[in-house]
């Protein structure tokens, strides 16, 4: 039986990861590359930074570890930020040599908002991987993001202030009950039940970075089913395993009415 609805693609989906190494800490490297084999294979991997710099020195064992290619960008004005051209320009010109169906883009920097809406224009896969203090937009204009502290289990430690790693305290995650009751109600049949998959699309579609783990749950089916006000069935499969259907549990003033 298969409860949920993890966003499948086929190994064959080749991936171009570009990581603003200077927004982005190493020590996760090892789980991002892990969260990105889900969605496809990372044909390219790359690094943007000035390499020449203590700054990035925690990031150059993890390169040779991971077979990321580092893009040297020296920093010629004070004040200007020139990994983040260098990595646009690298995702346009793999965009137009047409090898890649979609691009992971790595950075909480806003820069990227207008090239992950360039580059879905286009017909690619935009996945987002940043900090909490990602700023919305650049947010919505992947086709999914995922926050950085949901790949690993260890509790996080404060920041030394001045660090790398130092953000701004994160936003709480959207109420669940409103995103699962919309979901629910937007995707079910005339009976109200709605097929996980369906309400699973529709979540990743209205809100790029919902992600059961936010809630306490590794998969949607576990975080349906822990949830009082859904009512969940096994349905079995034509040809393959059961599906999970859910529907919102009737209120007391709608069970009156329909008496």
């Amino acid at each position: 039986m298969r409860d949920d609805v993890e966003v499948t693609t086929s190994d064959a989906t080749r991936l171009a990861v570009l990581i603003d190494s200077d927004n982005t800490t190493a020590r996760l490297t090892t789980e991002l590359l892990e969260e990105i084999a889900k969605y496809g294979t990372p044909t390219i991997k790359r690094a943007y930074g000035d390499w020449t710099t203590q700054h990035l020195v925690a990031w150059k064992e993890e390169l040779l570890r991971h077979a990321i290619q580092p893009v040297q960008q020296f920093a010629y004005t004070t004040g200007k930020n020139s990994t983040d051209s260098a990595l646009i320009i690298d995702a346009m010109d793999l965009l137009y040599a047409g090898n890649l169906e979609g691009f992971v883009i790595v950075s909480s920097d806003s820069d990227f908002t207008r090239l992950a809406t360039r580059l879905r224009e286009s017909g690619m896969t935009v996945y987002g991987l940043g900090r909490r203090n990602t700023p919305a937009a650049f947010v919505a204009a992947c086709d999914r993001f995922i926050y950085l502290d949901l790949l690993t289990e260890e509790p996080r430690e404060p920041a030394p202030r001045g660090s790398d790693d130092e953000e701004e305290p994160a936003p709480p995650p959207p109420n669940l009950k409103k995103l699962l009751s919309t979901a629910i109600s937007s995707t079910s049949k005339d009976d109200g039940w709605s097929n996980l998959g369906e309400v699973g699309a529709y979540l990743s579609k209205s809100h790029a970075a919902f992600d059961a783990r936010d809630y306490g749950h590794s998969k949607l089916g576990e975080l349906v089913r822990a949830q009082s006000y859904v009512e969940v069935k096994d349905v079995p499969g034509p040809t393959g395993p059961s599906q999970l259907w859910v529907r919102l549990k009737p209120t007391p003033a709608k069970r009156a009415r329909s008496r």
